[in-house]
């Protein structure tokens, strides 16, 4: 009986080893206070955003839940009041697949918010189909919606310095490219739509890159980071029966929301990581990319590409 009931135990022992040591990945361990400062998380509502809040409430920020979803964000904007003992959390309207949506947001923001002292570019997706202003979803949304967003914040982040800019991104970049020919493929196809996801996600960390060089002298920084492989709703859009098969796999060897919002938290908050300002970082430090991540002449050309299909010049 005793080695029937040594094997699982020895099972456990083995995973509690392979989390603590492989899945969760490091912590941000800084205890920088944000009493003062205004925080706005897009996708704030859920997931690794939701965490990502609720850590920036706990330090005393001011923070603005950014959401799509009225009724998800304002219960999460209840659940991260009641967990942090910070009652300056709120939600307001922003569909980052429109982009009246993010105007009017940036309009209602800086006209009741005299701060921003930090940007987080959070929200993301990986979906078919268009924005409403006939992007392809997934670029549109990953990409375009938050380099709009941060073009029209700029000012105040500007007038609040020392301030920063994080954008989530991922490692999938690595398989991404920028194909200035078609920035607006159909994604019709689930390929595409994976392609496409890629693509984004390099897209965020050339933007990030272009925009810390754009930056520079302004003390305003910007960080791309990867939080890792997390089990959030980002596959909301999956076939579910899909969903269902991966789901007892994905809950054991992916990381928590929370394990997931600390890179992101880190390049919010430590202190001495200036000199980064543009780089892309995992499990709470700087990595080095490949070259067709760190190249900025596309950089700058994807910035410029994106000013004319936003009709920003």
């Amino acid at each position: 009986m005793v080695p029937v009931l040594l094997i699982p135990a020895i099972g456990v022992g083995l995973y509690i080893l392979l989390y603590y040591n492989l899945i969760r990945g490091r912590q941000c361990k800084s205890e920088q206070s944000l009493r003062g400062k205004t925080v706005i998380v897009t996708g704030g509502n859920v997931g690794i955003g939701k965490m990502t809040a609720l850590d920036m409430a706990k330090r005393g920020a001011r923070v603005i839940l950014a959401c799509r979803n009225q009724e998800t964000a304002e219960a999460a904007a209840y659940d991260i009041r009641r967990l942090s003992g910070n009652n300056e959390v709120l939600f307001m309207k922003l569909d980052l697949a429109s982009m009246a949506s993010i105007r009017s947001f940036c309009i209602t923001f800086l006209q009741s918010e005299p701060r921003l002292d930090i940007l987080i570019n959070n929200a993301g997706l990986s979906a078919k189909g268009k924005t409403l202003d006939g992007f392809n979803m997934v670029f549109g949304v990953n990409h375009l919606g938050h380099f709009l967003l941060t073009y029209l914040l700029l000012d105040r982040l500007k007038q609040c310095t020392p301030s920063r800019i994080v954008v989530l991104a991922s490692n999938a970049h690595k398989w991404g490219r920028i194909n200035f020919k078609n920035l607006n493929p159909a994604g019709e196809t689930w390929l595409e739509m994976f392609r496409t996801y890629s693509d984004s996600k390099l897209a965020n960390v050339l933007f990030a890159r272009e925009l810390a060089n754009q930056l520079q002298g302004t003390e305003v920084t910007c960080y791309s980071v990867h939080p890792g492989v997390v089990l959030t709703n980002l596959g909301r859009s999956l076939p579910y029966w899909l969903q269902v098969a991966l789901f007892p796999l994905l809950w054991l060897f992916l990381r928590t929301p929370m394990d997931g919002a600390q890179t992101s938290i880190y390049c919010a908050v430590e202190e001495g990581i200036e000199q980064y300002s543009g780089r892309y970082f995992s499990n709470c430090q700087v990595q080095q990319v490949k070259s067709h991540a760190r190249d900025d002449a596309v950089a700058k050309k994807l910035w410029e590409a994106s000013e004319d299909l936003l009709s920003l010049k």
